[in-house]
């Protein structure tokens, strides 16, 4: 990618928004390439190759802020876009807590220390993808009891993005990343008519790092055989362990009310209570961007902030929020960064077969499937699936069941963490054990 080009419109157009009356400006500028390969039933069902370029400019004009994109990256397009931007800035109202961020919170991370970029991705054509999305489908094919499949889908995909931001307050910088991915989704034929459906899937910065496409493939098509005749159970409160993959969207809903804005907004049950315990001794883990081939570690976040580690819960007692230079203001609060990276926990001693054997009665979520948590009260219901535990075994697949509760209370309950970190998702949640949560099914 043209690294020197994109630094060099990045720093034109923040001379020319400048030079148009704009007293601040944040430049973007992104490359991107994506390459797609989707496999259905024995065919080709989409291969996609594109590449992009985009500038993001946030100004600040007059006390007024916008933020504004374009595509067409020609010079005189340029220019004209941003005599369009700081016109239209002028029309809005004043916000007087809009700026940049503080040039000392800039600092230095050397993205080649985080290991953002394969070289090998980019080697890998559309056609060697089709070939590893047919194999994938084949492989699921070749599993007993596969005559019940319904349609299996495989998918190989990767992207690389160069990403440049230069600010007028004196920061510039440049990191390249890459993503590769690999999945298999499979539906079956129940007994009672009903079409389960399930998978298995890996992503990482890495080719190397991704699963062996084979075993995973099967691992989809056991897992999806795994679902049939699945039905409610009994009500009640008990023990409840999450499999790691399901684990991290569960997570999601006690995060999401971290942010500066819900905070301002009076929508975070976490409101007030930076630090002071909120969860067990065993809800312990960080914000770390700076986690080699994380797939959520930079050199700086999206508002231009150096990359730090950043405490979330230490032992139980929320340590910091999520905050970024406008909400900081207006909150009277320092920032500490825009939004979550990667999550690194403080781990247990045992996989998720161990802890299963911990456990007399109780169930094991695979996978959580709609409901709802509210940020401003901490209330939740979700749906969710998985199997029955008993006598410290997996036994009958469990479905429709539901459960529910107030995350101030939920996260007392946790008992265990795992020592799995589900490490094709930036969230990177173990294997969690809560001793005693509402579970509702019949």
């Amino acid at each position: 990618m043209a690294n020197e080009s994109m630094v060099d419109i990045a720093k034109n157009a923040v001379a020319l928004a400048k030079k148009k009356g704009a007293q601040e400006i944040g430049a973007v500028v992104n490359e991107t390439r994506d390459v797609d390969v989707t496999w259905r039933d024995g065919k080709l069902d989409k291969i996609s190759e594109a590449t992009s370029r985009s500038l993001d400019a946030r100004l600040y004009v007059d006390g007024r802020y916008a933020a504004c994109s374009t595509s067409d990256l020609r010079p005189d397009a340029l220019a004209a876009f941003l005599d369009d931007a700081i016109a239209l800035t002028r029309t809005l109202a004043k916000d007087p807590h809009r700026s940049l961020p503080d040039p000392a919170l800039y600092g230095k991370v050397a993205a080649s220390e985080l290991q953002l970029q394969d070289a090998k991705v980019k080697d890998i054509s559309a056609i060697d993808m089709r070939r590893n999305a047919q194999m994938m489908e084949e492989t699921a094919r070749s599993v007993p009891g596969s005559k019940d499949f319904l349609s299996v889908t495989t998918g190989m995909s990767h992207s690389s993005r160069m990403t440049t931001r230069v600010h007028s307050n004196g920061l510039e910088g440049s990191y390249e990343t890459t993503v590769c991915s690999i999945w298999t989704d499979v539906s079956i034929r129940d007994a009672d008519g009903r079409r389960p459906e399930e998978g298995d899937y890996g992503v990482s910065r890495f080719v190397g790092d991704l699963p062996d496409m084979a075993a995973m493939s099967r691992n989809a098509a056991n897992r999806t055989l795994g679902r049939k005749g699945a039905k409610k159970m009994a009500s009640g409160v008990m023990p409840v362990i999450m499999e790691n993959r399901a684990a991290g969207r569960f997570l999601g809903y006690l995060l999401g009310p971290l942010s500066g804005s819900s905070l301002q907004q009076k929508r975070s049950f976490f409101e007030g209570l930076a630090g002071k315990p909120f969860g067990s001794d065993k809800l312990d883990l960080a914000d770390d961007p700076l986690l080699a081939r994380g797939l959520g570690s930079r050199p700086f976040d999206n508002e231009g902030m150096a990359a730090k580690r950043l405490p979330i819960f230490e032992q139980g007692v929320l340590k910091n929020y999520y905050i970024d230079t406008y909400y900081g203001k207006k909150l009277g609060m320092a920032p500490t960064t825009s939004g979550m990276s990667n999550l690194a926990w403080k781990l247990g001693s045992k996989d998720r077969n161990a802890l299963i054997a911990d456990i007399k009665d109780g169930v094991l979520i695979t996978s959580f499937i709609g409901g709802n948590s509210n940020g401003t009260t901490g209330d939740f219901s979700i749906g969710f699936q998985g199997f029955a535990i008993r006598g410290g075994k997996l036994a009958e697949p469990i479905s429709e069941m539901n459960l529910s509760g107030k995350h101030s209370e939920t996260w007392k309950h946790l008992v265990a963490v795992g020592n799995d970190p589900f490490l094709h998702s930036a969230s990177r949640t173990p294997a969690l054990v809560f001793d005693a949560l509402q579970v509702a099914g019949t």
